[in-house]
């Protein structure tokens, strides 16, 4: 399917590996010039040279911190006029309810949910005053199903959807669509990250962790960055202009919900 949108610019945060990555390779596969952002130069030129060679798109990067002031005004300055703005970031630590104070929820609001309202503050404007755009939001199934070890996730997440919910439909008028993808457990560090805990916690292997991890998920296996991503570009698209403040699920299955 051809999606409409080669030529348009993208700016995908947190780029380097990872889901952010599979929507950046998704986007370039449609013809989309990329700015792509991270923390880490190495891991993130690394990946940009890879999309250049195998999609001929323009590639710019940026690495910085995404959660910070400093981060969004050096990615700003540096990424000109966008037309596609995924918003992503990684999540917080894992814990109990017990475990974390202010500055804890702080941290995770500022990444999770003040710095994507940040970047679509300073990028949709401009998107509406051509007339089209799209803002596309990589949260977590916890925002739908709260998952007890995710609390600092599932409250900045859950922060931010209220905001997209409110905000999607006040500039929809003007072609510019936003929305968010749900992830459930993917094959990315995140996951092997969450897979090491519990098999610390438990005293099993890591394959084990994950085996006992898929039992849970009606697909029996972890998504993959490529089909992750090819869900983000379809929401970029000029197809999805009539999709507006949903929350779309990429989970296996593995919330057990009808709405």
């Amino acid at each position: 399917m051809d999606l409409g949108i080669k030529g348009k610019r993208a700016l995908v945060c947190a780029s380097s590996k990872g889901l952010g990555l599979g929507c950046a390779e998704a986007l370039a596969e449609a013809g989309v010039d990329l700015v792509m952002n991270a923390r880490g130069a190495a891991d993130l030129e690394t990946a940009a040279e890879r999309i250049r060679q195998d999609y001929g798109v323009e590639v710019t990067t940026i690495a910085a911190d995404i959660a910070t002031d400093e981060g969004q005004k050096l990615v700003l300055e540096a990424a000109g006029q966008i037309d596609i703005l995924v918003n992503n970031a990684g999540g917080p630590p894992p814990g109990m309810w017990s475990d974390w104070d202010r500055e804890d929820f702080i941290k995770a609001l500022d990444g999770n949910m003040l710095a994507p309202i940040a970047m679509i503050q300073a990028l949709v404007p401009g998107m509406m005053d051509r007339g089209w755009g799209r803002v596309v939001n990589i949260t977590s199934q916890s925002v739908k199903a709260p998952i007890p070890v995710l609390g600092l996730s599932n409250s900045a997440r859950a922060g931010l959807t209220g905001f997209v919910a409110g905000t999607s439909r006040q500039v929809a008028g003007s072609g510019v669509t936003i929305n968010n993808l749900l992830p459930g457990i993917h094959a990315t560090d995140r996951a092997k990250a969450l897979d090491e805990g519990v098999s610390k916690q438990q005293g099993i292997s890591t394959d084990e962790a994950k085996a006992q991890r898929c039992k849970t998920i009606p697909a029996g296996r972890y998504g993959t960055a490529e089909e992750f991503g090819a869900a983000c570009a379809f929401l970029c698209s000029t197809h999805a202009g009539f999709i507006v403040g949903q929350n779309l699920l990429l989970d296996g299955g593995g919330v057990n919900a009808t709405l």
